[in-house]
């Protein structure tokens, strides 16, 4: 079963990398994964479909399957980079802890379990926090999410009010000076630390083991990815983007199944493990 990728016109003579109009390249299909690549995956969105809440979002147990499985083929060259926590990634990929980096890399878990954490502690945030909060309790729809080191206001189940959700953000950043930055997602904005994102999450795994040399793939859905397929690029890997929207990524997969069908088409060879992979 082929995975549903964008494709190149009939008669075009040797492939040549080709961008669509949002971005992504146009191709006869994504390459099948090997376990020679270091796999950095997104989570909501990508490896499981986006919920009204982040607490609603479920994995599907085959998928789950099928990254445990690619995380030992691989010799453990395979890291989770979310906007979560280590914490809340942990509690949606149960058994033993995945290299993960959380909040956008503002903490990260290498394969050897060490986790290193920015740290984040100020009056500014906590005064934010206090603010925000106030301000969801008087607008049904609106989640606040506290993820400790960083504040994302969600707006899915209230769309109608994304513009007044913005213009929050935005006053209340202002007040933070430049060591916060702002980020925006699918029907989220958040506020962080400034100086880390995915990209640089996928910088510093590449520069350990076993990730060390390996061809990186990045996939995700959200904007936030960008910075992880623009270093991807860069190292001359592989960046997927899942779904519709302007991108730098070099592919594109439709959908969160596409995802699971991309990683069932080595009909179980990309699988195997590596040998000596403990």
């Amino acid at each position: 079963m082929k995975a549903s990728v964008r494709r190149a016109g009939e008669g075009d003579g040797p492939l040549l990398p080709r961008r669509d109009r949002r971005g992504a390249t146009r191709s006869s299909g994504i390459p099948a994964p090997e376990p020679s690549w270091a796999f950095f995956f997104d989570i909501d969105g990508t490896l499981a479909d986006l919920a009204p809440t982040p607490s609603e979002v479920r994995l599907e147990h085959d998928l789950h399957t099928l990254i445990r499985d690619l995380h030992h083929a691989s010799g453990g060259a395979l890291a989770l980079i979310s906007g979560r926590s280590i914490e809340s990634v942990d509690s949606i990929f149960s058994g033993p802890h995945l290299p993960v980096a959380g909040h956008h890399g503002l903490e990260r878990r290498n394969a050897e379990g060490k986790i290193s954490r920015h740290d984040a502690t100020s009056d500014k945030l906590v005064n934010a926090r206090a603010r925000l909060s106030a301000m969801v309790s008087r607008h049904h729809g609106l989640t606040l999410e506290d993820k400790g080191l960083s504040l994302a206001l969600h707006y899915r189940a209230a769309p109608a009010l994304a513009s007044f959700a913005h213009r929050t953000m935005r006053g209340v950043h202002a007040k933070m000076g430049p060591e916060y930055a702002i980020l925006t997602g699918k029907r989220i904005i958040e506020i962080k630390p400034s100086g880390k994102d995915k990209g640089e999450a996928v910088r510093e795994y590449m520069a350990e083991q076993p990730f060390r040399g390996r061809t990186p793939v990045f996939v995700g859905d959200d904007v936030t990815d960008e910075h992880g397929f623009a270093v991807v690029n860069s190292l001359g890997g592989h960046s997927i983007k899942v779904g519709p929207g302007r991108t730098v990524a070099r592919w594109r997969l439709r959908d969160v199944r596409s995802v699971r069908v991309w990683l069932e088409q080595s009909d179980g060879t990309a699988l195997a493990p590596l040998a000596g992979a403990g």
